[in-house]
């Protein structure tokens, strides 16, 4: 008995420890997001992460977490984690997955596998984070309006998964493990160099900084928005092989979590596509595609 009280007492003592150090952090600072609902939300997770792995970079640097950046047909778009540094304006999308990605710039859909036991996998494909963030990068511009800014954009996909074939031809984008993260940016700055001065970087992040503060009821609407855009998609059969989609992201209406496209191993689909949480098994919707 004394031993398991021991037990807790440690536990306890290091559960405090590890909360005071993330609330001194300034993703909690400027989020206000509880410990535990990070730690048990895989998205906010990777977001925090990607601060964490970022916050030891030299030079003068802010940082802007769930920017909500207006649209032109009065909606918004919403980035994960905007670093405004001395060497330039960094965005990047936070990819939470396991197993083994593939996926080159162009597609439309890249594919995650993963093993499912007794040497099977199952391949889910999710809406292409090259072409997301480009997207995050595009109305960020508009809404800056200035053409001097130096921007880079950055998919960061966590240390659970292997980039297994990833093919990128502009050079206008990164794709990265989360071990990685810190070597690529640190190789831009050198590269780079003093692009912005301490004062325009404060300048910037005062412009952006209202756009991390809407209320709930603006991200509820926000994400009715975004689940309007796949029914409305569903009902062209924008889903088929041959569709074009163009939302950014799908969000599951029970949990919130990120859809991705599946397909189905066995059972009366076997072979059909859905969509289903990415945070399976704890969430169990699914969505049925349109038979191609």
């Amino acid at each position: 008995m004394e031993f398991f009280l021991l037990a807790v007492l440690f536990i306890v003592a290091v559960y405090v420890v590890q909360k005071k150090r993330y609330e001194n952090t300034e993703y909690y600072q400027q989020t206000k997001n509880p410990y535990m609902s990070v730690f048990f939300n895989k998205g906010r997770l990777g977001e925090f992460y990607t601060y964490k792995y970022l916050k030891s970079l030299s030079g003068y640097k802010r940082y802007l977490f769930n920017l909500y950046v207006p649209k032109n047909n009065e909606e918004t778009t919403e980035l994960d984690v905007v670093l405004l540094h001395e060497s330039g304006i960094y965005v990047f999308e936070s990819k939470n997955y396991s197993g083994w990605i593939f996926g080159t710039e162009s597609q439309q859909y890249w594919t995650q596998t993963l093993p499912v036991g007794r040497g099977r996998t199952q391949k889910n494909q999710f809406y292409n984070p090259v072409l997301q963030n480009k997207g995050h990068l595009k109305w960020l511009q508009i809404f800056l309006d200035d053409r001097t800014l130096p921007f880079y954009s950055y998919v960061v996909f966590s240390d659970r998964c292997t980039l297994k074939k990833i093919t990128l031809t502009s050079g206008k984008h990164y794709v990265v493990n989360r071990y990685n993260l810190f070597s690529a940016v640190q190789q831009n700055i050198t590269k780079a160099g003093i692009q912005l001065s301490s004062d325009k970087i404060d300048e910037i992040y005062e412009k952006l900084y209202p756009l991390t503060k809407i209320d709930e009821a603006e991200k509820i609407i926000h994400i009715k928005n975004i689940q309007q855009r796949v029914q409305d998609n569903f009902s062209r059969n924008i889903f088929t092989a041959t569709a074009t989609p163009n939302i950014e992201k799908t969000l599951c209406p029970r949990c919130g979590g990120q859809l991705v496209m599946r397909i189905a191993s066995k059972g009366k689909r076997q072979g059909k596509r859905f969509l289903g949480c990415s945070n399976y098994p704890q969430c169990r919707y699914i969505e049925n595609l349109p038979e191609e």
